[in-house]
C-alpha cells in the first residue's frame, strides 16, 4: 500500500483556513452552502478547496467529524450511569437535538445513520488522498458504532425487541428530526417526546 505524503506546510494553512471559512458558511447558510463562497471566505481557490475536499461530503466530514466522534463518545458515557433502555433513549435524544440544531450536521450524518454513503462518489475520488475516504468512513462508523452497542445492551436487558437493527433505529430518528424539523420545533422538546413515543414501538413483541 502506497504511503501518503504528509502535507507540506502551506497545504496545511490552506486546509485549515478552509475548514474555518466552512464551518462559518455551513453554520450560516446550511449544508447546501456554496462552495465559491467558501474558498472566497478562506482566500484560496475553489481548485485549492477540491484537492483538499473532493465533495460537498467529504468537507462535512472533515468539518463535523470532532462533533460526530463527541457525540459517539456519549453513547459510553451515557450507558454507564443508566440501564441500558434508558441509555438507548438518551443518547438518540442527544443525537437527535445535535442534528436540529447544528446546521450541517444532519445532512452529514443523512449518511451516515442511513447507511446510504455514495458508492459512485466514493470510486470517483477512489484515485485521490485517501484521507478524505478515511474521514467518510470514521463519520458513519463512529455513529454505527454507538448505536450498535446501545441496542445490543438494551436487547440483552430485554428493553428492546430482538429484531430491531441499529440502523433501524438510527433511521427512524433521521425521520423524526427531519419531521421536527419541517415543523420548526427544533428545541429539542418536540423530538424527545417523539423518540419515547417510537421506543415504545421498539419494545413491543
Amino acid at each position: 500500500m502506497a504511503q501518503v505524503k504528509p502535507m507540506r506546510a502551506d497545504a496545511r494553512r490552506n486546509r485549515e483556513r478552509l475548514l474555518r471559512a466552512a464551518a462559518g458558511v455551513f453554520a450560516e447558510h446550511g449544508a447546501g452552502a456554496s462552495l465559491d463562497d467558501i474558498a472566497r471566505r478562506a482566500e484560496v481557490g475553489t481548485g485549492t478547496l477540491y484537492r483538499h475536499f473532493p465533495t460537498r461530503q467529504a468537507l462535512l466530514e472533515a468539518v463535523y467529524l470532532e462533533s460526530v466522534e463527541a457525540i459517539a463518545a456519549r453513547a459510553d458515557t451515557i450507558a454507564a450511569a443508566r440501564p441500558p433502555g434508558a441509555a438507548l433513549v438518551a443518547w438518540l435524544g442527544e443525537l437527535a437535538v445535535g442534528m436540529l440544531q447544528v446546521r450541517g450536521l444532519k445532512a452529514l450524518l443523512g449518511t451516515a445513520v442511513t447507511g446510504a454513503e455514495a458508492v459512485a462518489d466514493r470510486a470517483d475520488r477512489a484515485d485521490r488522498a485517501d484521507r478524505a475516504d478515511r474521514a467518510d468512513r470514521a463519520c458513519g462508523d463512529c455513529v454505527r458504532g454507538a448505536a450498535e452497542r446501545l441496542v445490543r445492551a438494551a436487547q440483552e436487558a430485554g428493553a428492546v425487541r430482538g429484531d430491531v437493527a441499529p440502523i433501524d433505529v438510527l433511521r427512524l430518528v433521521h425521520g423524526v428530526v427531519t419531521a421536527c424539523e419541517s415543523a420548526g420545533e427544533t428545541d429539542g422538546t418536540a423530538v424527545r417526546r417523539y423518540l419515547s413515543l417510537l421506543m415504545e414501538g421498539l419494545t413491543r413483541a
